[in-house]
């Protein structure tokens, strides 16, 4: 008897491939339940685990995967985020498989699994509750695998589970997506009568341009979107507060409703990413509501020499500023009327004017004021981002037109400086004409629109530069987006035959 329990245990040692099968079907089935209770939220699976990532990748890669890869390099953290989720709870299966092999009573080692996979779970996505939906697929594929019916290549029962097993995932996919679609907010709240003569007016000063150049202000839909990770926090308004803290004579705490019920205003404000391409389409306007930020840091008082401050928000992310640049800053709640979608900060987020878009703090929840410099997020990964933006004309389309001529345009932006003007070169730069400027909107930091048309004769070196508002010719030596935004003229070969009509 002793003989046969040492050759049982000296078998038991080796994985078989039954147990490997099942240990990724066990995974893969726990990262689908995992989102089909969760959703594309904070509590799925994968979502610590792609913090984490993020968070420990160094500075050089990120920068290397902005500038090369652009916004599709995020698909590449969140596929690595994805195995390394499924070979966390893929590993517990084998684990409990390895037990119930080992154990005389394999049901102790599939109720293991079950609770290491639950018990891990619940504790990277702090949500005991949804951890369910990774454990009990966990569970229930560590059980089947145990099952002495489904040993061999060509079992049928094999074969039945792993269909069922892709049946599952595509469900959960389906389930997962339907959580995850943002509440359209179209219908919801009428938009106030400010906002509504705004919106107008931006539509009005449009210019009339054949080609498809976006208008004065996007839709929420349509503007860009840019985070450090891949799963945004999700803050009620009634749960949402702020406060400044730090070098301050007393700590001020403000709520949502009492932010809402200051001073309001509406703003048109221009966002332009700081690691876009050169001709990218990372640039976007809004009109903003909300209230300046000055007031409140008058009321904590500020202590001493305070020459910045620490933005933080609720995904870890932090910016600093000198305290000079938040005199003109302002907290907003709304977007073209609407309450801010998740997406871009709700319930508040920050706007600071002529600044990268990405100092412009979502889901902002302290503003730390500093008697020091201290390095931002992106400072620490060898960006240097957080200063007025560089000056930039787009060349977004090129139109041929019924009359022959060919059309031009694109928007231009400067930040707080603004736009004086806008010149083409059709000739590679050997000689300049003024483009037709949209009328300026109200306010410190917004772009324009331009357009130029003129009567091709071939093929043509198309050149565009902006003047700023100072009279500063925006500068031609070229330069990628690290580590200070890209700079340069935008220049294009464009071929009459080639153009669109």
């Amino acid at each position: 008897m002793s003989g046969a329990v040492t050759q049982r245990f000296r078998e038991s040692e080796y994985v078989t491939a039954t147990e490997l099968l099942f240990a990724v079907l066990a995974g893969i089935s726990g990262v689908a339940g995992s989102y089909a209770v969760a959703g594309y939220t904070r509590q799925f699976v994968v979502a610590p685990i792609d913090a984490q990532v993020v968070r420990l990748t160094p500075g050089s890669i990120v920068a290397f995967f902005i500038t090369n890869i652009g916004e599709e390099g995020h698909l590449l953290h969140i596929a690595l985020s994805v195995v390394l989720a499924t070979g966390l709870l893929g590993g517990i299966a084998l684990l409990g498989l390895r037990a119930a092999d080992r154990l005389e009573e394999s049901t102790l080692g599939i109720v293991l699994a079950g609770i290491l996979a639950w018990g891990v779970t619940a504790q990277i996505t702090k949500s005991p509750g949804l951890a369910v939906g990774a454990a009990a697929p966990v569970l229930i594929f560590t059980a089947l695998g145990a099952a002495p019916s489904v040993e061999g290549d060509h079992s049928p029962a094999r074969r039945r589970v792993v269909a069922s097993a892709m049946a599952f995932v595509g469900v959960s996919a389906g389930v997962g997506q339907l959580l995850s679609e943002e509440p359209s907010q179209s219908s919801e709240t009428p938009i106030s009568d400010e906002v509504e003569g705004q919106l107008e007016q931006a539509e009005s000063q449009e210019l009339d341009i054949s080609g498809d150049v976006p208008g004065l202000v996007s839709s929420i839909g349509e503007f860009y979107n840019v985070d450090i990770a891949e799963f945004d926090p999700d803050v009620p308004s009634d749960d949402w507060s702020m406060t400044i803290t730090g070098e301050v004579g007393e700590d001020v705490t403000v709520t949502y409703d009492e932010l809402t019920s200051r001073e309001t205003e509406h703003r048109y404000v221009t966002l332009r990413c700081v690691g876009e391409s050169l001709n990218g389409e990372k640039l976007d306007n809004a009109v903003w509501t909300g209230t300046p930020i000055k007031p409140l840091l008058d009321e904590a008082d500020p202590e001493g020499e305070c020459d910045c401050a620490m933005l933080r928000a609720e995904d870890d992310y932090f910016v600093q500023f000198p305290v000079d640049a938040l005199e003109d800053a302002f907290l907003a709640w709304e977007m073209n009327g609407r309450p801010l979608p998740q997406s871009h900060g709700h319930p508040v987020r920050v706007l600071v004017p002529g600044h990268w878009g990405e100092t412009n703090v979502k889901w902002l929840s302290e503003i730390e004021l500093l008697d020091e410099e201290m390095d931002g997020y992106w400072e620490q990964r060898g960006w240097h981002g957080t200063g007025p933006v560089n000056t930039v004309a787009k060349l977004w389309s090129t139109t041929m037109l019924d009359s022959g001529n060919l059309e031009l345009a694109g928007h231009t932006y400067a930040g707080t400086r603004g736009i004086e003007r806008v010149e083409v070169s059709t000739d590679g730069g050997s000689t300049w004409q003024d483009a037709e400027l949209s009328e300026p909107l109200p306010g410190d930091d917004v772009w324009r629109q331009w357009r130029y048309e003129f009567e091709p004769t071939g093929s043509h070196d198309v050149v565009v530069r902006a003047v700023d508002g100072e009279g500063n010719l925006q500068p031609e030596d070229r330069s990628d987006s690290f580590p200070s935004g890209s700079t340069g003229w935008v220049r294009e070969r464009v071929n009459m035959m080639d153009a669109s009509g």
